[in-house]
């Protein structure tokens, strides 16, 4: 018995699902055959609109990541070969086979991501625009999502991805890992990206977005594993996977039950995965005793610092920010140092320290609920609740809200 064709609304669904957990797995597998990211995203978006028609005729193939790999190469093959150009590049490509895709899309395409963010990293781009590139090709953000990430307006932010897209096709920069010895003008946009990734994941699932069975936070830390695996004893590399896991580890109890975030010093510890923490103390170690500190190797401390039992660090914390300003002397680790002198008593330095830095953090969120904050531990409800009330309004997640908001009705 025939079995019945989906609708149409099914079929979309299913893609819609395919391309939200798996679209950077499928760029990076048709940029690097197509070697050209216009192209590849051109190839990908007509492949899905073939794919509505096909399976709503036929039915949704049993491996429709490779179906929609196969079908991009053949729709850049062919606009490559209307286009009456790199002719001999077209034919090479028309040779791939099915099989050879789905092999393919099973063993090469985490390693063609890697390449892909390497080649997003390319020094001969600015590093906003490599940052953007990556977030853009390889975690699906949308132009919107990366904009409002980096305070930019839309237009802008697509001006810029465009460029770089460009650049990268006029440079003949090449779709490939480099060499260790030429890593070092990349490495820290790449461990900076991929901890980005990783954040992101984060953040959509602290605010509860549908991310299907794509997970970014452990694909994150699958690409820094496989990085730790082609440059190993690299101190930054290990302290960049020790922060991912710490802050991993702690992923069952950062939403309480009433739907509240719960910040680190009030989680219920024993819910945290204390296998991962012990590695990445281990993985911590290690890259210290390499003697070439680094910013992720010290915001991995302040992170272990900040889950110590029966209370934070704090005092060590300090000086761990005190540590990570030489490395990156930002507004936002100025922030992180008030808020830290706070919890060592010193409330009116640390207000102070933070109202200075309202020209260039009070559109950010985190600045408003450390205001409050702070403003709270120094008797200044009135304030306090109006600083709340801008942060409840502008915080990221419904979780962020109800803590705040929790905070504010206990003053």
């Amino acid at each position: 018995m025939k079995s019945a064709v989906p609708s149409a609304i099914a079929v979309q669904q299913v893609i819609d699902d395919v391309m939200r957990r798996d679209r950077g797995r499928l760029l990076a597998g048709l940029i690097a055959r197509l070697g050209d990211f216009q192209l590849a995203q051109d190839a990908l978006q007509e492949a899905a609109i073939s794919a509505l028609k096909h399976w709503g005729r036929s039915g949704v193939p049993h491996a429709p990541v490779a179906w929609l790999m196969r079908a991009g190469l053949n729709k850049g093959i062919d606009q490559l070969r209307t286009r009456q150009r790199e002719g001999r590049k077209a034919g090479a490509l028309g040779l791939i086979t099915p099989d050879r895709v789905e092999m393919e899309i099973a063993e090469t395409i985490p390693d063609e991501r890697l390449r892909l963010i390497f080649t997003c990293c390319h020094p001969a781009l600015e590093e906003k625009s490599r940052v953007a590139l990556t977030l853009r090709t390889v975690c699906s953000l949308t132009t919107r999502e990366i904009a409002a990430a980096f305070l930019d307006s839309e237009q802008t932010m697509g001006q810029r991805l465009s460029r770089a897209k460009a650049k990268i096709r006029a440079k003949g920069i090449g779709f490939q890992v480099p060499e260790p010895d030429q890593w070092s003008e990349r490495l820290s946009t790449v461990l900076s990206t991929l901890y980005l990734i990783f954040t992101t994941g984060y953040v959509n699932e602290e605010a509860g977005v549908e991310q299907g069975t794509r997970d970014l936070c452990r694909e994150a830390i699958y690409l820094v594993r496989l990085l730790c695996a082609l440059r190993p004893d690299d101190p930054e590399i290990e302290g960049a996977l020790a922060l991912m896991l710490l802050t991993e580890s702690r992923r069952a109890a950062r939403i309480g039950s009433d739907g509240a975030m719960r910040p680190i010093e009030d989680q219920d510890s024993s819910l945290w995965q204390h296998a991962a923490i012990t590695e990445a103390q281990v993985l911590l170690a290690q890259a210290v005793l390499r003697r070439k500190p680094g910013a992720f190797q010290i915001k991995a401390a302040i992170a272990d610092c900040h889950m110590m039992r029966p209370k934070p660090d704090w005092a060590q914390m300090a000086l761990l920010y005190q540590a990570l300003w030489r490395f990156e002397p930002t507004p936002v680790v100025a922030l992180n140092q008030a808020v830290v002198m706070a919890e060592l008593g010193q409330r009116a330095q640390a207000l102070e320290n933070l109202r200075a830095l309202e020209g260039e953090l009070g559109r950010f969120q985190p600045w408003h609920a450390a205001m409050a904050h702070v403003l709270a531990q120094e008797g200044q409800i009135e304030d306090a609740q109006r600083a709340y009330a801008q942060a409840i309004k502008t915080a990221p997640n419904d979780a962020a809200r109800r803590f705040l908001a929790l905070k504010c009705a206990k003053l």
